[in-house]
């Protein structure tokens, strides 16, 4: 059983628990012969039995969640190539190793010439070991030499058929590319499973940079930001279909590149471009509309 199975082994233990649970519950007996149920009537069972308090809510959200996993593509839970942290192969091997140990992740992209220009995938640990090997004679080591070789996978593709990837190469770190081969983002098996899970922080993990709530329930933020990330940040549902970060959003609403001070409002939130450089947002405010109370009705 690989790492992957591991790490799965409790999901689909809950996922096996839960719907015996459903079927007791409804009155049903487990039965070969037993109609099977459609993805829709089993997700309308698994709400209506946390509403009525006979599943925990948090089993009800994996649930659901599973369901919702095969609908998502790489695209949709990659992180966007602005927010990649990656080094150049000729900076000086004392500057990358500065810049890798201050990154969250433990495998860096490393490129030459172009940012776009992906030569290797640099591994924290294969780093230390070089840097042992020199005598921590820092200028002897040949990043390249020691950076594993990229793997490409396309934008398109399904969640499911992701996992199953990671699961056959024995990795959890990907570059995502789109139909032209230019390298859009990087996903890893941790950006999957949170889809199911939610979010896994550990002692290294950062906050969502670029984003800073206010106590009036709105955000100033990066225009960079990932819609994604500022939903979970701020528990809201702004669409992501038909835009990656939150000022592609406001593009693709607008129809233009709107002008620092423009406001606009769409999907229950006002935005208001605060900043701009050239043709890019770089910041906004977001602020959700509180629906005012309709006024009581006199007798």
């Amino acid at each position: 059983m690989d790492r992957v199975s591991v790490v799965l082994y409790p999901l689909n233990w809950l996922l096996n628990t839960s719907s015996r649970s459903i079927l007791q519950w409804l009155g049903i007996r487990e039965s070969s012969q037993h109609e099977i149920l459609t993805d829709v009537e089993i997700e309308g069972l698994v709400e209506e039995s946390a509403e009525h308090g006979k599943m925990a809510i948090g089993q009800a959200e994996y649930i659901q969640n599973v369901f919702r996993f095969g609908e998502l593509q790489v695209s949709d839970v990659m992180v966007h190539r602005t927010e990649m942290i990656t080094v150049n192969a000729d900076d000086p091997p004392a500057q990358v190793v500065e810049t890798v140990l201050a990154s969250p992740a433990t495998r860096v992209p490393l490129w030459r010439e172009s940012p776009e220009n992906i030569v290797g995938i640099l591994h924290a640990k294969d780093l230390l070991r070089a840097i042992r090997a020199a005598d921590g004679d820092m200028s002897k080591i040949d990043l390249v030499a020691i950076a594993r070789e990229p793997w490409f996978v396309p934008e398109i593709r399904p969640l499911s058929e992701q996992l199953k990837a990671f699961r056959r190469r024995k990795t959890h770190f990907a570059l995502v590319v789109d139909e032209y081969g230019e390298v859009k983002g990087m996903v890893t098996l941790e950006d999957l499973l949170e889809e199911i899970v939610g979010d896994i922080s550990d002692e290294h993990d950062v906050a969502v940079t670029g984003a800073k709530p206010q106590p009036d329930g709105s955000v100033m933020v990066d225009g960079a930001v990932p819609i994604r990330d500022l939903n979970r940040l701020m528990n809201w549902e702004l669409p992501d279909e038909e835009a990656t970060t939150i000022a592609g959003l406001v593009i693709h609403e607008a129809r233009a590149i709107p002008e620092a001070g423009q406001s606009f409002t769409f999907h229950g939130f006002r935005f208001r471009v605060v900043a701009k450089e050239r043709n890019r947002i770089t910041a906004l405010h977001v602020q959700p509309l509180v629906r005012k109370a309709a006024p009581a009705k006199v007798a």
